[in-house]
């Protein structure tokens, strides 16, 4: 039994002495975003809430961010003031998508009627998530001009401001 908390202990420190720091950047201050290595698949086509159809190739050549929530997360619904300023501060610079899914279409246009500013991607069978392989909402997938990720997963306001600013900057 002595063992398994030594052990357990020395996990611990390890975890906690390798951690990332704070940040999406690491920790490194005002460096450059780090690209992932691997570039978005833009090759899709989802229904937009006010009923036209949206082609991710539009999103080719410039920075973007993809904001995957459901409609009954809590989480992505306080995100929602943030994400909503940032569509509209970088307005012209950075593509700012909201994905609502898992689950109705009318349950995701309710919610994504009171988010101003952002394009709203209305995806209640979940093929926009599929294609970038999401699988829990309150995910961004940020992508540079190039095409390459720069981050993907889940961000507070904090980290994706920044990414954003070094997006538009």
């Amino acid at each position: 039994m002595r063992w398994m908390s030594a052990v357990l202990a020395a996990v611990l420190f390890t975890a906690t002495a390798c951690g990332a720091g704070s940040g999406a950047d690491g920790g490194a201050g005002d460096a450059a975003p780090i690209g992932m290595g691997k570039f978005a698949d833009l090759d899709f086509s989802a229904t937009t809430l006010t009923g036209e159809t949206f082609d991710g190739a539009e999103l080719e050549g410039e920075p973007a961010v993809l904001w995957f929530w459901a409609p009954w997360c809590a989480t992505c619904r306080a995100q929602s003031v943030n994400v909503s300023r940032l569509a509209e501060q970088y307005d012209g610079e950075v593509a700012v998508v909201g994905v609502g899914g898992l689950d109705s279409a009318a349950a995701i246009e309710r919610v994504a009627d009171q988010i101003p500013d952002v394009t709203h991607l209305v995806d209640p069978q979940g093929e926009v998530w599929r294609q970038f392989r999401v699988t829990a909402q309150s995910t961004y997938t940020v992508i540079a001009a190039d095409g390459e990720i720069i981050s993907e997963g889940y961000l507070d306001d904090g980290e994706l401001n920044d990414l954003v600013a070094q997006l538009a900057g």
